[in-house]
């Protein structure tokens, strides 16, 4: 970098410090993704500031090509994780704003400067600077509550065994597990308990820890663990369910992971591919291992068995 994009990347660090951010989310790195969100370029002043709709790879791009600072492919989570996620936590940028329900695995995903956000940093280095940054901070709780509500209004709802309310991220692979848990388990899993339930945007939205531990399983948690997992009391079975929308289904290979993840359960294991309709079904045919089970969302009265001598059953 030359002197004129060091002292902007300063200024950055100096905005991200005033507006709450800590030493993490201040680093050059940060001030870099700010600076690539704000389309500011050396020397430029932050009156010029302005708020694209960018994702990832963009932001990375921009400070690869305006501020010669390469970051690695696989730099790409930490920016997201690190920086990104922060950013959006203080309502510094907003996730989404031409679509708030984008599925989370979406290669649409954006962020955004907010244009209350914006107009605060437009004032860097006037005379206006620190009363605007001490009404923004005023008023930011308000602000990211009101953006809360509007995310949360996006989300999927559905209802566990039982009658429990639950709700899950929107779009991706969430609309054919809400399928999966009002209507598969009603029929096949009747009185099961919903152990786990691996949302989009959250892994480990529905967890249940003692439980999956008394029947002697302790979950590793980077392991990859099925979309849903219903234990049924009165057969000891636990059943092990894949939404194959966005991900395969039990394959072979997919088969001896889970295998090998759930070794220790004293339930006999049950899997099942489930698969949002028959179109999708074809695709993972010869995919799909034996003795295991199928079941598409547009026709939830029946499954599919792949051989074995039972039906829906676990196998010793």
């Amino acid at each position: 970098m030359n002197d004129e994009a060091i002292e902007q990347v300063e200024k950055a660090r100096t905005v991200l410090k005033v507006l709450g951010m800590d030493a993490e989310r201040s680093n050059e790195r940060s001030a870099l993704t700010l600076l690539a969100l704000l389309g500011l370029e050396p020397g430029q002043a932050w009156s010029e500031a302005a708020n694209p709709m960018l994702g990832t790879r963009a932001i990375m791009d921009f400070i690869r090509d305006v501020y010669e600072k390469e970051y690695a492919p696989n730099s790409r989570e930490t920016i997201r994780r690190f920086t990104l996620h922060q950013f959006a936590e203080a309502y510094l940028i907003i996730q989404n704003p031409d679509q708030p329900d984008r599925p989370v695995n979406s290669p649409k995903w954006n962020y955004q400067i907010p244009t209350e956000t914006l107009g605060v940093i437009r004032t860097y280095k006037t005379d206006h600077w620190d009363s605007a940054v001490n009404e923004y901070l005023a008023a930011v709780p308000g602000l990211k509550a009101k953006y809360d509500a509007v995310r949360e209004m996006d989300r999927i709802p559905l209802t566990l065994p039982g009658g429990v309310e639950f709700t899950l991220s929107p779009g991706g692979q969430n609309v054919l597990l809400k399928s999966m848990v009002e209507d598969f388990c009603p029929r096949f899993t009747p009185a099961g308990e919903v152990l786990y339930i691996g949302d989009a945007g959250d892994k480990w939205a529905l967890f249940e820890r003692d439980r999956l531990a008394g029947l002697g399983i302790t979950v590793d948690k980077h392991g990859k663990m099925p979309d849903l997992v219903v234990y049924l009391p009165d057969r000891n079975w636990l059943v092990l369910m894949e939404a194959a929308s966005s991900h395969g289904p039990v394959d072979s290979k997919r088969h001896s992971e889970l295998a090998t993840l759930f070794a220790a359960s004293t339930a006999g294991l049950v899997y099942v591919s489930c698969f949002p309709n028959r179109a999708e079904f074809r695709k993972y045919v010869t995919a799909i291992a034996w003795e295991t089970e199928v079941w598409c969302a547009d026709h939830p009265t029946h499954m599919i068995h792949y051989n074995g001598e039972r039906f829906l059953g676990p196998y010793r």
